[in-house]
């Protein structure tokens, strides 16, 4: 079975019902490590050294994220930023993360119909998360579609937990591939 790092960068997480849930699809598996950015790293200081000995070890890498501006929150763009540096992630002999699966389990606040051409926020997810998908293409990752919930602040407890299961069995397949 493959090894997972699970990476979530919410702020505020004791505060988000849905990232709280989603957190529940990792636990009490073996061989899924589970870093909480701002928890680990409250002062912004990363131990960059400890976070890509967690990547060299994970088979697939797993982003938990609300999308915040039509981004991550600022600590893992800091992450990036010192994470996936040149000769570890890209460029010469940046082949680290090569063949890793990177999979992105995003929670949104606005509804499905604001995410398309015309729509409140003129573009689809998809379109939005191009930047990340770049990022794991120029890692030689494989970018895997992500898991998204939109519209989270009116989904029913009954939906919040079949996207947590939902969650749990595509990573379990992940692992199982």
């Amino acid at each position: 079975m493959k090894n997972v790092y699970h990476i979530v960068t919410h702020p505020n997480l004791q505060k988000s019902r849905v990232n709280i849930e989603i957190l529940k699809a990792f636990e009490g598996k073996s061989g899924i490590e589970t870093r909480k950015l701002y928890e680990a790293y409250p002062d912004w200081k990363i131990d960059v050294a400890k976070e890509k000995e967690s990547l060299l070890k994970a088979d697939i890498i797993v982003v938990q994220t609300p999308f915040y501006w039509y981004s991550t929150p600022g600590l893992f763009k800091e992450w990036e930023d010192l994470v996936l540096e040149y000769g570890f992630a890209y460029g010469e002999g940046g082949d680290k993360l090569k063949g890793k699966k990177f999979q992105i389990v995003l929670s949104a606040f606005g509804p499905g119909e604001a995410y398309k051409e015309g729509g409140y926020n003129n573009f689809t997810i998809e379109e939005l998360l191009r930047p990340l998908e770049q990022t794991a293409k120029l890692c030689q990752m494989i970018y895997v579609k992500p898991l998204v919930l939109l519209g989270v602040t009116h989904k029913s407890d009954t939906e919040v937990s079949a996207f947590k299961e939902m969650i749990s069995n595509k990573i379990d397949d992940l692992r199982n591939e």
